[in-house]
């Protein structure tokens, strides 16, 4: 568990389902991340499953549930993972509409990095969005990254833009 001045993070579990069913439906995710065609309890587990609870044992690190410390009530995700054993490790957020421009991306991304820095002694992470994505290229930069390169994914059309710090 991570703290924050205004915040707690923790690891995923199956009781999260309805949050990330909420929060993988919602327009900025679909628009800036992608359709992960997570619409039941079973999609939901599925994916924290093959995702962030995975790679909590598998890499000790991955996206963490971000709740707001006064009500628990759960904003966003944010995090450090890998997608591939081999690959470098990821910045990782996404909140709620409603969170979004008050600072908690920046507040939890920071902590979550100084977290991996730290416990696992990495020192580059990188990140990854599309050029139109332009809170979180700001927010990324506020964090100390810069840009790396442009590339697509395996079939995946859209380019994206790599950040590292």
């Amino acid at each position: 568990m991570i703290t924050t001045e205004r915040t707690v993070l923790r690891e995923l579990s199956h009781g999260d389902f309805e949050f990330i069913i909420e929060l993988l439906n919602s327009e900025d995710w679909i628009r800036f991340i992608g359709d992960r065609k997570v619409f039941t309890k079973e999609d939901a587990i599925r994916y924290m499953d093959n995702g962030s609870i995975k790679s909590y044992r598998s890499n000790k690190m991955g996206l963490y549930l971000a709740s707001c410390i006064e009500d628990q009530k759960p904003i966003g995700l944010c995090g450090v993972f890998k997608r591939e054993e081999d690959s470098m490790p990821e910045l990782g957020f996404a909140f709620l509409k409603e969170y979004e421009g008050k600072g908690y991306a920046h507040e939890t991304a920071q902590a979550c990095m100084d977290d991996v820095k730290q416990r696992l002694e990495i020192e580059t992470i990188c990140a990854i969005t599309v050029a139109y994505n332009h809170r979180s290229i700001r927010l990324l930069e506020k964090l100390g990254f810069t840009f790396d390169r442009k590339f697509k994914m395996d079939n995946d059309p859209e380019e994206l833009l790599m950040y590292k710090t």
